[in-house]
């Protein structure tokens, strides 16, 4: 499939000159690739728009595998790749569900791409749920994170069991002191965005808030009310993000909760929630300042400061996504300065006296318990919708349709009566369960 087509589906006008760079050092040489550039800059579509044409889509092996750090970079990876619509099968596997039920999928989708974090592909290499033989091209995306010294070992394993790869394709947003050598990199083709400018985008300003008390809660729920919008708060500590989120959920904000400790229904949850509109603050450790894609971020609030440069850049690279703006607020206690390698200047915000109350979202999320896998598409959710709740199409937001269930915004004005219609009916003859999000 050529590119203009791709792009045509994808409704990019012009790609980037660092997507350019790694397209070019791709088709038009043979030598493994290093890829620098700020996050949110595109670098997943950077690497697979010249891939894609170089895998054999008449080949059923698995040609590609790339590794990534946690399962949502993964799964964001592959809808970017099934958005391409080039005919190649993918699949993401990663921890937090029964390897069990990824081998069942992997025997029914026959992946040419996979997207893996490091101990799921080796448990499934290991079971023998995978072959390698024909795996020629390896990207670690964010190989910063990847190739830190906590993952050496899987990492290591990994890519032992990748005996037949010709070309390694590293990403990420900031550099790793160094590239082990269990890597194999051969003659590496540098590309380096970070290097020759500012990491952190210049569509991004940089305001602080000053709090008088140390508990900086009220700081927080005041500017969230005076900003509007959707905002992500970033606190360093899992049961600092459950206080947070509990204290606004108080103050009448619907939010999202999103750390290390929640299971995967949950994470997937709060995610859905804050993607489609349906929650107007996400409140996370850092575990979210990579591997998300949510285009409509408008606030990034540091509400505890950035352990260091690379926490901060990830956590900013989460606005201002392609060529949108964003703003990066730091809520600065009675004994807390900026930090020091914040290059750009930072204007004091003062929040207004006069403040609205929290404006409920447009929209609300409902959870429906059937899938691809039963034969359920969006079209046929949408049907169902309006056919048996009574909805226009204008009340029916983002469609997310997973393997076993899928996720649907609604109009909050009319979700309960969604749940009030659909409660006992069939989906294409199924019975269902329909719940809200909470």
């Amino acid at each position: 499939m050529e590119e203009k087509t791709i792009l045509e589906k994808l409704k990019i006008k012009e790609l980037s000159e660092m997507q350019k760079a790694t397209a070019d050092a791709l088709m038009n040489g043979n030598d493994d690739v290093l890829v620098l550039s700020p996050t949110g800059s595109g670098k997943t579509l950077a690497y697979l728009l010249p891939i894609v044409q170089m895998l054999n889509r008449k080949d059923d092996s698995l040609q590609m595998v790339a590794i990534v750090p946690g399962r949502e970079l993964a799964l964001q990876s592959a809808k970017v790749l099934a958005e391409m619509g080039t005919g190649l099968r993918c699949m993401s596997v990663y921890g937090g569900r029964p390897a069990m039920d990824e081998h069942r999928e992997m025997k029914k989708t026959r992946p040419q791409v996979l997207f893996a974090t490091p101990g799921r592909l080796n448990d499934h290499i290991e079971k023998g749920n995978i072959d390698t033989e024909h795996v020629e091209l390896l990207v670690i995306d964010e190989f910063d994170k990847c190739l830190n010294m906590g993952f050496h070992d899987e990492m290591r394993k990994a890519l032992d069991f990748l005996p037949s790869v010709r070309r390694r394709v590293l990403l990420s947003a900031t550099e790793a002191d160094s590239i082990p050598h269990f890597v194999r990199m051969g003659h590496v083709h540098r590309i380096d965005f970070i290097h020759s400018g500012k990491p952190v985008p210049e569509r991004i300003s940089i305001k602080m808030v000053r709090s008088q008390d140390k508990d900086k809660l009220g700081s927080l729920e005041r500017l969230l009310r005076a900003l509007g919008g959707q905002s992500i708060v970033f606190l360093n500590y899992r049961d600092s993000v459950e206080r947070t989120d509990a204290f606004l959920r108080q103050k009448g904000f619907v939010t999202s909760a999103f750390h290390g400790g929640l299971d995967q229904r949950q994470r997937e949850d709060a995610l859905y929630k804050f993607s489609n509109g349906s929650s107007s603050v996400c409140v996370a450790t850092d575990l979210a300042s990579r591997g998300l894609d949510i285009p409509s971020v408008d606030n990034i609030i540091h509400y505890h400061l950035p352990l260091g440069e690379d926490e901060y850049v990830h956590r900013v690279g989460r606005t201002a996504r392609w060529d949108a703006h964003g703003v990066s607020f730091f809520i600065l206690g009675p004994e807390e300065d900026l930090p020091q390698y914040l290059d750009e200047e930072v204007e004091e915000y003062d929040i207004p006296q006069q403040l609205p109350l929290p404006q409920p979202p447009k929209m609300a999320t409902i959870y429906i318990g059937k899938g691809k896998m039963d034969k359920i598409s969006k079209g046929d959710i949408v049907g169902f919708l309006c056919k048996v709740a009574g909805l226009e199409k204008d009340d029916i937001g983002r469609i997310d349709v997973k393997d076993r269930y899928a996720y649907v915004a609604v109009s909050n004005k009319k979700v309960k009566q969604v749940l009030e219609h659909a409660k006992g009916e069939k989906i294409k003859g199924i019975k269902t369960i329909v719940e809200p999000v909470r």
